[in-house]
């Protein structure tokens, strides 16, 4: 009997793999150990297991450092699940999202924490919300706007119902499916969805399947459940979701504009958090804040004046409608500075000064562009 083909030199390179092997799974559990001192030594003083600055500084230097051949993105990949891992070995945390599990929300968060956390499924946004401010949860992954359809108004209004913080912001790209048990468009005549996503392929949707009926539904996991169990119908959603489901994709990357991204925000209980006054205020941060003003003109300039004349760009500004008070308005605003650091004192005495009222939701560095091929999602 001949001897199998045997490549040459394949065995010795596979046992220098083993032996590279064996030294990281040993350098991870040294890693482990001192995660797990940091973690005590945290705990003496209260301090966060989570600190997406460090986080983002440490990301950073890697790819810096990094010659290849790994690509950036896959050292970032490898390190977020090293720092997924430790977070857990500190503390185990619960992290609440829109669920059940399949929805945009849930892929997106899993991107950014990593798989060692515990993820929570919740019914809606507000039970997210509640969630964290009453300490059921750990923190909260909620979805903020999308660059096709805009904002999720909800995620806004919340933030002046509950006392939480943002602490981190990260952006996924989206890449949405038409899934059903069906096999051909033709046999399609209801598509659910979340609205956002219906909102981001409505152009196709009109372009394919003009008559179908659209219906808004709680998350894209639902939707994908409901037209699993109905004749005639397909959901939009995460391409993965169907073979779970019994379905199929009938068309991939169906969102009107391939450059579909949402950004997404990790909320903890609490108000944002002050730096000490012997810290410097870091580059790349950015702040989120709500402010009324009184109604009568020139109050909204005179607050943006104030931005403009301490040299702070802002990025966005969004009002809503202030409850139980007809014709005012609660205005969210997103500016690339610290808010919290000393230095900036200065300008929060600005805007206290022509604003009734100024609360900082946080601050934190800009997030990271996750475009895995995993999660081709929204929310």
């Amino acid at each position: 009997m001949a001897e199998p083909f045997q490549i040459p030199g394949l065995a010795e390179l596979r046992g220098q793999i083993d032996d590279v092997d064996r030294q990281l799974l040993e350098l991870l559990n040294r890693r482990a150990n001192l995660s797990l001192a940091v973690g005590k030594a945290k705990r003496q003083v209260s301090g966060k297991v989570f600190d997406p600055a460090r986080e983002a500084r440490l990301l950073e230097r890697l790819t810096t450092l990094n010659q290849g051949p790994l690509k950036a993105e896959h050292v970032t990949a490898v390190w977020r699940a090293i720092l997924s891992a430790s977070r857990s070995l500190q503390k185990p945390a619960a992290v609440a999202y829109l669920g059940p599990e399949g929805t945009f929300s849930y892929f997106a968060a899993r991107d950014f924490l990593g798989e060692a956390m515990t993820f929570v499924p919740c019914h809606d946004f507000n039970e997210v919300f509640r969630g964290v401010s009453l300490g059921e949860y750990d923190a909260g992954v909620i979805p903020l706007e999308n660059s096709i359809h805009g904002t999720i108004t909800q995620s806004f209004d919340l933030f002046s119902q509950y006392e939480v913080n943002i602490q981190a912001e990260f952006f996924s790209r989206i890449a949405n499916s038409l899934l059903s048990r069906e096999t051909s468009l033709e046999n399609v005549k209801t598509v659910y969805s979340h609205a956002q996503p219906l909102g981001q392929c409505a152009a196709w949707l009109r372009a394919h399947l003009p008559a179908a009926k659209l219906v808004s539904v709680e998350s894209t996991a639902a939707a994908a459940w409901k037209a699993s169990r109905e004749e005639n119908a397909a959901s939009i959603g995460h391409r993965s979701t169907a073979e779970k489901l019994g379905m199929t994709s009938l068309a991939d990357n169906i969102q009107d504009d391939t450059a579909n991204w949402t950004r997404f925000v990790l909320i903890r209980a609490g108000s944002a958090p002050k730096k000490d006054a012997h810290e410097n205020e870091p580059e790349n941060f950015k702040s989120s804040l709500l402010f009324t003003v009184p109604n009568r003109a020139g109050t909204l300039y005179a607050v943006l004046n104030v931005f403009s004349a301490h040299k702070v760009n802002m990025t966005k500004l969004e009002s809503r409608p202030m409850k139980g008070s007809c014709w005012n308005y609660v205005f969210f605003a997103d500016v690339e500075c610290d808010l919290s650091s000393a230095g900036r004192t200065a300008l929060i005495e600005d805007l206290n000064a022509c604003c009734t009222s100024v609360r900082v939701l946080g601050c934190y560095p800009e997030g990271p562009r996750l475009d895995s091929t995993a999660n081709t999602t929204g929310f």
